[in-house]
């Protein structure tokens, strides 16, 4: 399907369009709250901006408004695009990934001493490891506005690192905002980290190079994780690990918020007052304790931040702001730029290698050079 097609159903898996049945026989909530004249039809403007794009998409009979039933089908294709929604009714998750041949997985790993599906991780291995020493770990931790998304896509974005033979990948699952507020996100991802330094030997980890990835909402956990490694008050009680580091060794944040203090005009639905259980606005305060920006200092690992330089949803200043307060705390820390790029889906090859050029750098001690260079999204 073309760019322009994934790009606008990524960005309604990101804030939130797509968390309605796709069998309801009546207006979503969002469509009701959205319906500002009431009138049973959504007139553009009415949109909010971030989902404005997506209007010719969803007024399929093209007459200028989307009706109840434009927007259940709407909805209906985007669950379709994630998976089955779960008898349970938690947001679904997503097909097993079709792997190639010379990868092995391990699906469904409790890092939380827990039986819930989100608190498991899913390792990689390659079938063609290049030493049978214990290898580097990258685990990507998904996006979705902490409210959508699961570990199962994760693996599109870690299998240039498991196909090169050098490491283990790694997809961790948490707790989305419908099921937990803020900080059980956090906590959740500290957990699997101790658990890979915990475990790791058993499955070829080393436990002393793991390297985290994210993207959007994940961008801002890696975030955290990088630069909260010894904030006591964040770590939580999961799992039989709690006296174990979740320090990570490399951290590449892609388009993830920095600081929500700058998210002033959320909205009271809006998916940082979903994470938080408050606007940033009313609670200033936890707004703070939320923000990777907040917690850096100069132990911090090696940071690599890519971001569109016209996303619409992420503004690219986050990122700027991030890369200056890591590099005032002397921080090795690069920012790519990609011009003209939205939110994610950069539909170009500079991205991957660039990310596993930073990963090679830092977790392998290649003598390799990552381009701070701009990339040009296509």
């Amino acid at each position: 399907m073309a760019r322009c097609v994934w790009g606008c159903v990524a960005m309604a898996l990101l804030l939130g369009w797509g968390s309605g049945s796709a069998v309801a026989q009546e207006a979503s909530g969002e469509f009701r709250r959205w319906d500002a004249n009431s009138d049973g039809q959504l007139a553009r403007d009415e949109l909010p901006e971030f989902f404005r794009p997506l209007f010719e998409r969803i007024d399929a009979d093209s007459n200028g408004t989307i009706s109840p039933e434009e927007d259940r089908r709407f909805r209906g294709r985007v669950i379709s695009a994630g998976g089955t929604a779960s008898a349970e009714g938690r947001p679904p998750m997503n097909p097993m990934p079709r792997l190639p041949d010379s990868v092995r997985v391990e699906f469904d790993i409790p890092y939380a001493g827990t039986d819930n599906p989100k608190q498991k991780l899913d390792l990689y291995f390659s079938k063609n490891a290049k030493s049978d020493k214990p290898l580097p770990v990258v685990a990507f931790i998904h996006g979705g506005a902490w409210q959508q998304g699961d570990r199962r896509g994760g693996f599109r974005m870690i299998e240039p690192m498991v196909a090169s033979g050098d490491y283990v990948g790694c997809s961790i699952g948490y707790r989305l905002s419908g099921e937990a507020i803020w900080p059980a996100q956090i906590e959740d991802c500290k957990a699997a980290v101790r658990w890979l330094r915990a475990h790791g030997k058993e499955h070829g980890i080393d436990p002393e190079r793991i390297g985290v990835m994210g993207s959007s909402a994940g961008g801002h956990l890696v975030g955290m994780l990088g630069t909260t490694g010894g904030v006591t008050e964040l770590e939580g009680s999961l799992g039989a690990d709690t006296s174990t580091s979740s320090r990570v060794q490399a951290v590449v944040d892609l388009f993830g918020p920095a600081d929500f203090g700058a998210f002033m005009l959320e909205a009271p639905q809006g998916p940082v007052a979903r994470l938080l259980g408050a606007t940033p606005q009313s609670k200033p305060e936890l707004a703070k304790a939320a923000s990777p920006i907040s917690y850096v200092s100069k132990d911090d690992p090696p940071f690599l931040i890519i971001h569109g330089s016209k996303d619409p949803v992420v503004p690219y200043s986050q990122s700027v702001a991030f890369e200056e307060a890591l590099e005032k705390a002397g921080v090795d820390t690069m920012l790519v730029k990609v011009v003209d790029g939205g939110h994610g889906n950069f539909n170009t090859p500079a991205v991957p290698e660039r990310i596993k050029a930073f990963f090679d750098k830092h977790l392998l001690g290649r003598d390799v050079k990552v381009g701070t260079e701009a990339i040009i999204a296509k």
